[in-house]
């Protein structure tokens, strides 16, 4: 197997070198070469011809955003971010502009300190293995693009009766390109409707805040990194927290979600499954499942559950899917009702919601 070339780009010589000796473990990874700010990181892509760049976007000269926009449209290389806490929202600008994912880089730059991130470093590259077609690992796929104007329907015997109820709580799971995606579908909603929505997306503890507030400027809807005791309210918005997992239960007849540590059994985290199990018995046949890119198959089980319980379930569809891993998954259950590109789930969720 032809090794993936890797560049790395950033201003702290020792995070060149602990990166790279991150990644050059793997046995399909190789570090050809570094750079140290923006522009020789140009030029380093322009010898070398990697298949991957790791960026920092706090460097001199050209700073990370413009690297970063042209090596998405110039050169449609994957990107992944490696960035401190303390610039959350500028790893939101970053995945907007077409970054594939990020790594929080440790607020110490101490060796041990750094090295906490190389398991989620050689995680977030095998995600990048996974949804580039690599001409010499798989295949490249011929995509046809449906008709966008109806819903594409999940083959007969694949879904459930095809009727639906109106909803009360919309429940989204998603990983690797959800951020946009999750920012697509708010932006879409041209009005606040009358539904709750619950969010589990897997990110690490402290970035899920600033993702909130973000979503929340472009969205007629209230959205918020939830807290415990939250209350599940029409026209709200709750982001599980990076790091911990989200439930729900009734109080004083009132949804309120609860905030919990995930279990050594999560392997995901927040938790799409748990979100999902937990909020299925409660809504029944008003819940709406629908789960958006990523890979591992968090959110299987979990639709399994809503189906169960008289919910319907969509899939984002594998034409817009960064990594069509968790809606291949949940497909592959047998009970999701509709599988629609990106830009048309907000529409979708109207539609079969009764909001039309």
């Amino acid at each position: 197997m032809k090794k993936i070339r890797i560049v790395v780009v950033d201003d702290s010589a020792f995070s060149r070198r602990s990166i790279t000796r991150m990644l050059e473990v793997l046995d399909y990874v190789e570090v050809v070469g570094y750079a140290t700010n923006g522009e020789e990181g140009i030029q380093k892509v322009i010898a070398l011809k990697p298949d991957l760049v790791t960026l920092d976007l706090e460097m001199p000269k050209m700073d990370g955003f413009t690297l970063l926009r042209i090596l998405t449209t110039r050169f449609s290389l994957p990107v992944i971010v490696i960035s401190a806490l303390s610039g959350a929202d500028k790893v939101f600008k970053a995945l907007e502009l077409g970054a594939l994912d990020f790594v929080a880089k440790p607020s110490s730059s101490a060796s041990v300190d750094l090295l906490s991130i190389k398991e989620d470093l050689q995680k977030k590259v095998l995600q990048a293995l996974a949804c580039k077609p690599w001409s010499h690992i798989r295949p490249k796929s011929v995509i046809k693009i449906p008709d966008h104007s109806v819903s594409e329907l999940v083959p007969a015997g694949k879904a459930g009766a095809g009727i639906h109820h109106a909803i009360d709580l919309v429940a989204i799971g998603s990983s690797t390109g959800g951020p946009p995606a999750l920012q697509q579908i708010f932006s879409s909603f041209e009005q606040k409707y009358p539904f709750a929505v619950v969010v589990s997306q897997h990110m690490p503890a402290g970035f899920t805040k600033a993702f909130a507030e973000r979503l929340n400027r472009t969205s007629f809807f209230d959205v918020k990194e939830a807290e415990d005791g939250d209350l599940v309210l029409p026209g709200r918005v709750l982001i599980a927290p990076g790091g911990m997992n989200m439930t729900f239960e009734v109080c004083g007849g009132q949804v309120t979600a609860r905030i919990n540590a995930p279990s050594e059994s999560d392997r995901y985290i927040p938790s799409v499954d748990v979100m999902l199990q937990s909020c299925a018995g409660i809504y029944r046949k008003r819940v709406a499942a629908v789960i958006l890119t990523g890979m591992g198959n968090d959110g299987s089980k979990g639709v399994r559950t809503i189906k169960e319980q008289g919910g319907w379930v969509i899939a984002e569809s594998e034409e817009t899917a960064v990594v069509y891993g968790m809606p291949r998954e949940a497909v592959a259950t047998g009970v999701v009702d509709r599988c629609v590109p990106l830009d048309r789930v907000a529409a979708e969720i109207i539609l079969q919601g009764g909001f039309s």
